[in-house]
């Protein structure tokens, strides 16, 4: 059988990695099999070791895409705002959604592998990305909003709440808890 060619091998790497940001937002970075991922991504488990050096190799990209993909949606939000201040609320209401909730695939990387990266070594790759996925969060919060001079602290504050809230009414969904911890923070944090 021929090898791929490298437009080829560059398609089913980003595949790999769709199908692991994914399914470690979804379940967890422990839970991730590589036989599984490759099946998702529709690749034999063979090629796995072409596309990248080991599991936690995989895990801290697929985490980085993840992150990514919410920085992205921050900035089309952005884009299809008036201003910043709506852009902000808009944001906070989309991320507080029973949607996103439900949607932990697609969801945000920073909550759903909040445990994942409590559990990592300090000084882990894992750790170092999900820390820079946080703090570009922060960053592009920021840029949604007319702020006050402590607009770092309010920044905190407001990503800390959603992240938060998100965890804790996944942990209790399907009680009806869960949407109001969505909906006492989204009021918190937009005033409703």
């Amino acid at each position: 059988m021929p090898r791929a060619s490298r437009a080829q091998a560059q398609a089913h790497r980003e595949q790999v990695l769709d199908a692991a940001a994914a399914q470690v937002r979804e379940r967890g970075a422990g839970a991730m099999t590589v036989p599984e991922l490759m099946a998702a991504a529709g690749l034999t488990h063979g090629g796995f070791y072409r596309h990248f050096r080991s599991k936690e190799d995989l895990v801290t990209q697929a985490s980085t895409a993840a992150y990514a993909e919410k920085i992205r949606e921050m900035e089309q939000i952005r884009a299809d705002s008036p201003d910043g201040p709506a852009a902000r609320r808009a944001f906070i209401e989309r991320y507080l959604s029973v949607q996103h909730r439900d949607t932990a695939g697609r969801g945000c990387g920073i909550a759903a592998l909040a445990g994942d990266v409590a559990r990592a070594e300090t000084d882990s790759p894992l750790r170092a990305a999900y820390v820079d996925g946080i703090r570009n969060m922060i960053g592009k919060l920021a840029e949604f909003g007319e702020r006050s001079a402590d607009e770092e602290r309010e920044v905190l504050i407001e990503v800390s709440v959603m992240a938060g809230a998100l965890l804790l009414a996944r942990a209790s969904a399907g009680d009806d808890l869960s949407e109001r911890i969505l909906d006492a923070a989204r009021g918190f944090l937009v005033g409703e």
